[in-house]
């Protein structure tokens, strides 16, 4: 099968490539990146001769490609679109020799600019979505990195199981995305509780990788035990592994004393996760490299610990005076053990309704006249569990906690089943119905995905409402 390839426009002029001719282009440490784009064309035709995919220079492709979900442009200098994972190493090796910086991307759902630089973007999602057998004993599966999060958990479920992180993209995100943005999700809850954890991070148990001169070789985790045998026997990878291994050892007790433990905070996504190499976490290579958006490595297989589905499932909503009175309760929700929790505010809810986004479902929250709602989503293996467990949660509401019953709403099952669904659409609608505001003008995620121990959630919320307040912001 040959490549496809589009080229280089002869008539955009030298500057078209150029970083240095647009404001703000930097390189690493703050200097100019070392690739010269005098050899734009000469890196086209060494990818075009090394790469089975397509090669795309043209200016149709970057300007595609110069944009995400998020409010950040930025033109790259081509792209690869592989066909098989060989083709992402030889592109990595080709792009080093021409120290040309590489972007990877998945479904393009990023909203921080993850996916968008003056690089060479690698597009892993068109061919690369294998998603093998899942092994239902070990609870296990091995996925290419541009299989579609959504499609990864049709399979797993047929043996019960699923991957619990996923975002509200989850239609069309990739696990490769997944795995730089260290992403959650409304199930990521399920994971925390019933699984390995929360995060992306925790739910990885081993990656096929390749660094950006073109080094391919597994990472996993608990490799403490066998580190001085991996140095010892030499390599890329053993250099590597003795590098991480000096840069845990120098800052080891300043880590432990300012990561915050992922039991305090358990959706912290910043940053790098050094803790995972301490030697008490086990040298865990694979869960250090989940949240680096590429910048250490490139995924090219990842192997994913599942939890189990609970396939029988029933949500409730229950209607508050505000957001911030909801989040109070989070923590002691929490505690009945739910696969899903997520709030809607007024905002959110007056935004779809002027857009007629979701009409139908938002007659299902109960309507009396509060300004937020919580979804509470309970799941488990047998129906007669579910109704016991739903059964309590909604006495506890009533009785112990003085909920009125016109605040609660319960969807089981049958025509149930239906509008819980619906529910969740709501939630996932958030970004469509607030970047784009039924006043007519355009709004965009500057400040995405903030994180604070759940305790701490109804404080934080009115804290940043201020804020708001005070410089005329809304959110």
């Amino acid at each position: 099968m040959t490549n496809q390839q589009t080229a280089p426009d002869e008539s955009v002029s030298k500057d078209y490539f150029d970083p240095r001719a647009r404001k703000g282009a930097t390189g690493s440490r703050g200097k100019q990146p070392a690739f010269e784009p005098t050899e734009t064309r000469r890196l086209y035709q060494a990818l075009t001769r090394a790469v089975a995919g397509e090669v795309r220079f043209d200016p149709g492709t970057r300007s595609l490609y110069a944009t995400d979900s998020s409010n950040f442009r930025q033109v790259p200098i081509g792209v690869v679109v592989p066909r098989t994972l060989d083709d992402v190493v030889a592109a990595h090796r080709i792009c080093s020799r021409f120290n040309a910086p590489i972007l990877n991307r998945g479904g393009g759902t990023s909203l921080s600019g993850e996916t968008v630089n003056f690089a060479v973007v690698i597009d892993h999602s068109k061919y690369l979505r294998h998603i093998g057998v899942p092994d239902a004993e070990r609870r296990l599966i091995t996925v290419e990195n541009g299989a579609v999060n959504e499609q990864v958990n049709e399979v797993t479920a047929t043996v019960g199981l699923a991957f619990g992180p996923d975002p509200s993209s989850h239609r069309y995100c990739t696990i490769g995305g997944n795995v730089g943005n260290d992403s959650c999700g409304i199930h990521s809850v399920q994971s925390q509780l019933y699984g390995p954890g929360p995060r992306t991070a925790d739910n990885v148990h081993s990656m096929e990788i390749v660094t950006y001169d073109g080094a391919r070789f597994p990472v996993g985790v608990n490799e403490e035990a066998k580190l001085d045998r991996i140095v010892r026997e030499g390599g890329r990878k053993a250099e590597i592994y003795a590098q991480l291994r000096d840069l845990r050892d120098r800052y080891a007790d300043l880590i432990r004393k300012r990561y915050p433990s992922v039991e305090k905070l358990p959706r912290r996504v910043s940053g790098y996760n050094l803790d995972e190499l301490l030697p008490e976490r086990g040298f865990n290579v694979a869960r250090a490299l989940v949240g680096t958006e590429g910048t250490c490595a490139t995924a090219l297989q990842v192997t994913l610990m599942l939890t189990p589905a609970l396939a029988q499932r029933a949500t409730l909503a229950i209607a508050y005076d505000d957001i911030a009175d909801a989040c109070e309760h989070v923590s002691e929700i929490m505690e009945w053990k739910p696969v899903g929790l997520e709030g809607i505010d007024h905002q959110l809810f007056v935004n779809e309704h002027a857009k007629r986004m979701y009409p139908d479902a938002l007659r299902y929250l109960p309507q009396t006249g509060e300004n937020a709602w919580l979804l509470v989503e309970f799941g488990a293996g047998r129906k007669a569990e579910l109704v016991e467990r739903t059964d309590a949660f909604t006495h506890w509401l009533v009785e112990t906690k003085h909920y009125d019953r016109s605040r609660i709403a319960l969807f089981d099952g049958g025509e149930g089943k239906g509008r819980a669904e619906a529910l969740w659409k709501i939630r996932e609608g958030g970004l469509g119905a607030t970047a784009f505001d039924p006043d007519g003008t355009s709004h965009w995620p500057g400040w995405e995905d903030s994180a604070v121990p759940p305790e701490s959630v109804g404080s934080y919320i009115r804290e940043l409402r201020q804020l708001y307040h005070k410089y005329g912001y809304r959110g």
